[in-house]
This record gives C-alpha cells, sequence and structure tokens, in this order.
C-alpha cells in the first residue's frame, strides 16, 4: 500500500464520523505489518468522555483481530465531512500507538487531497511513557 492510498483510506473513514456535537469529523487508517490495513472514525457522545477517537478505533479494532505490529498511519480530519488542515492524533491517541508502534514509524497527517505531512511518532511523542516503564 502506498502513502497516498493510505491517506485516501483515512479520508474515507472520515466520512463515517459520528459527530453531532462539534462537527469535527476525523478518519485514521492503520496499516499492519501483515499488510491489512484497518481504519477508523471518530464516535462522539453526549459525555464527551466516553468519545472514541479515529486513531484508536482503528488500532483497538486492529489488535482485537490479532495485530500487533504497524507499519504507518494515515489520518484526515476536518468540520462537517470536509477536509480541514492538520489533524495530528491526540496525546491519548499517541500513547496508545506507543503500546505497539515503534517510535520510528511513519504517521502521515492529510493536509489536502493527495497531499500530507509525514512526523514520526517519535517526533509526535518524544518522551513515552512505554511498557519498559512497568
Amino acid at each position: 500500500m502506498t502513502e497516498k492510498e493510505l491517506c485516501a483510506a483515512a479520508m474515507a473513514a472520515m466520512q463515517k464520523a459520528y459527530a453531532p456535537y462539534s462537527g469535527c469529523c476525523v478518519g485514521a487508517a492503520l496499516l499492519a505489518e501483515s499488510g491489512q490495513v484497518y481504519t477508523g472514525c471518530n464516535v462522539e457522545n453526549a459525555s464527551y468522555g466516553a468519545t472514541m477517537c479515529a486513531e484508536r478505533t482503528a488500532l483497538f479494532g486492529a489488535v482485537s483481530q490479532g495485530e500487533r505490529r504497524f507499519a504507518m498511519l494515515a489520518v484526515a480530519g476536518g468540520k462537517d465531512g470536509r477536509l480541514a488542515g492538520e489533524f495530528p492524533p491526540c496525546g491519548l491517541c499517541r500513547q496508545a500507538l506507543v503500546e505497539f508502534c515503534p517510535p520510528e514509524m511513519p504517521i502521515l497527517v492529510v493536509t489536502g487531497e493527495g497531499a500530507y505531512k509525514q512526523y514520526t511518532l517519535g517526533e509526535l511523542l518524544p518522551m513515552p511513557f512505554g511498557p519498559a516503564h512497568v
């Protein structure tokens, strides 16, 4: 899977978001080392604490299917289903990713149709609390 294909999968997942309160729609596409792609979208809840982010939806879906190793993540976001600038993973999602992903794993943040900025997980979370700390 190419980077642009993974970004397109994230944009498609964004269209499935349930965001009646904020209008902020996010989609994620997580590429496992097996080659399988797992997508997720954010799902809001009237009790905001029960809201689930797109990245963790994709990650937890992949883990629940037996995946444990990942190669790349793409994230797309915007208002009311339209792309709107950079939507990087939030702190909770970054922390969840550290459990399964190496610091050098690429994270593609979609900036427009066919365009993205690339970061590594280590750049987005430079001093993670990980399994070695427990």
